[in-house]
């Protein structure tokens, strides 16, 4: 059965085609090119070992280790659970999240220095996850409903020499962290290549570019992504190392049990 993954960075510029959808991405209803890309990935289960470069204003660079661990549930509610490796500053601490389909997602935090987990309120929804360049609400929309948005085509681009549908995507509820989303979507592949995040003042404030892609198990899939912070003038680079589909994983690993062990029962 082809299941809808929820995949943290991975899953907004996925491109693992589903039976039957290969025509979508040609054809010009921006609502059915959007949901088309955002629910092709054809997997039970996705696990990735990545290497995360953070750049500072000044050029000074941070690197950390994180795995991530993501899984379709029942109802379209996707699970994922990211736990950093190294250094050792933020080792231990582990980030989960429950999709909600048409309402917010469920999040919590454990952070080892506190020793306990915390759910993260969607009031933190802009707040910085981990000093990275990513939101909050940035990895949650990774598994956004199209329904959540209205979709518009503002034309065709080629972006690295591949024609793309350019599409403008406004959410529905207006508390959310964007005024506006404007994507690039490969016509052929259904690949997101490019994503402008605006904020409530219509200005530019993020930029989130594909920078690799490859074949992994059948599947095209973003080894590179990179989140950059304009006005800040830093940058987040999400290097996917390890990625493996479909890949046994236990139930008990998306709990807050988990969260607060590092142990899967």
């Amino acid at each position: 059965m082809n299941k809808k993954i929820f995949l943290f960075f991975l899953a907004v510029f996925a491109a693992g085609l589903l039976p039957g959808t290969e025509g979508l991405f040609a054809q010009e209803d921006a609502y059915a090119i959007v949901h088309a890309s955002r629910n092709r990935i054809s997997a039970l289960t996705i696990s990735t070992r990545s290497r995360m470069v953070i750049t500072a204003r000044d050029g000074s660079t941070t690197e950390r280790i994180l795995d991530q661990y993501s899984k379709d549930g029942q109802g379209g509610n996707g699970r994922s659970v990211i736990v950093f490796q190294r250094p050792q500053s933020v080792a231990g601490t582990r980030f989960l999240v429950i999709e909600n389909p048409g309402s917010n997602d469920d999040r919590w935090i454990f952070l080892p220095s506190l020793g306990k987990v915390r759910r993260i309120a969607a009031s933190e929804g802009s707040a910085s996850f981990m000093g990275t360049d990513f939101s909050y609400d940035d990895i949650s929309s990774a598994g956004r409903s199209a329904d959540l948005d209205s979709h518009s085509l503002a034309g065709e681009e080629r972006l690295d020499g591949r024609l793309c549908h350019v599409i403008e995507s406004r959410p529905r509820d207006a508390s959310y962290q964007y005024s506006r989303m404007v994507q690039w979507i490969d016509r052929e592949t259904g690949v997101n290549r490019k994503l402008e995040l605006y904020d409530k003042r219509n200005v530019l404030v993020k930029r989130v570019e594909m920078l690799d892609v490859r074949e992994i198990q059948g599947r095209l899939s973003p080894m590179v992504t990179k989140m950059t912070t304009l006005a800040a003038g830093t940058s987040t680079i999400l290097y996917v190392d390890i990625l493996k589909y479909d890949d046994p994983i236990p139930e008990s690993v998306f709990t807050t049990a988990y969260l607060e062990t590092g142990r899967a029962r």
